[in-house]
C-alpha cells in the first residue's frame, strides 16, 4: 500500500508531528511505501494517486485549516477522496479540536474511509509522549 503523509506547517508543530508519523508508517511498511511531502509541493492530483493518505494541518484562526496552502490543497483533493483510505492530524494552540472534527465531516462526505476518529491533535509542539504517539499513529494508519 503506498502512503503520503502530506502536511503543512507554520510554526513547525505539524512538521514535527508529520516527520513523527512518517518515521512510524516507514518502520512499519517500509521506506518504498511511504512519502513524506509538504501540502505546497504535491498536487492533489499527484495525491489522490497513493492508497492513503496521512494529511496534517494546523488549526489556524477560528478553527479552521491552515488557509494559504493547506486548503486550497485539501478543496482540490477533496473531490478525489471516494473510497481513500485517510488519516488526520494536527496541532493546536486554543479552541477544543471543531477544525478536526469538521475536517473528518468534509472527508466523510467526501466518500474517503477515515482511520481513527477525530485524528490525531496535539498542543502546540509536540513533547517525547507527542512525538510516541505520533509515531504510534503512522504505523497504526499504515496496518489498517
Amino acid at each position: 500500500m503506498k502512503t503520503a503523509v502530506i502536511f503543512e506547517s507554520l510554526t513547525g508543530n505539524t512538521e514535527a508531528m508529520a516527520q513523527a508519523i512518517y518515521e512510524g508508517a516507514v518502520e512499519t511498511a517500509g521506506k518504498d511505501s511511504v512519502t513524506l511531502s509538504k501540502a505546497g509541493d504535491i498536487t492533489a492530483d499527484d495525491a489522490s494517486k497513493f492508497d492513503m493518505l496521512i494529511l496534517g494541518s494546523p488549526a489556524m484562526g477560528s478553527e479552521v485549516l491552515e488557509e494559504e496552502t493547506f486548503e486550497p490543497f485539501f478543496s482540490d483533493l477533496e473531490g478525489k477522496l471516494s473510497g481513500k483510505k485517510v488519516a488526520l492530524f494536527g496541532s493546536y494552540d486554543w479552541g477544543d479540536g471543531q477544525w478536526m472534527r469538521d475536517w473528518e465531516d468534509r472527508c466523510r462526505a467526501a466518500g474517503a474511509v477515515i482511520f481513527k476518529n477525530e485524528g490525531l491533535i496535539l498542543r502546540n509542539t509536540p513533547d517525547d509522549d507527542g512525538i510516541a504517539e505520533c509515531k504510534k499513529f503512522g504505523a497504526e494508519a499504515v496496518k489498517s
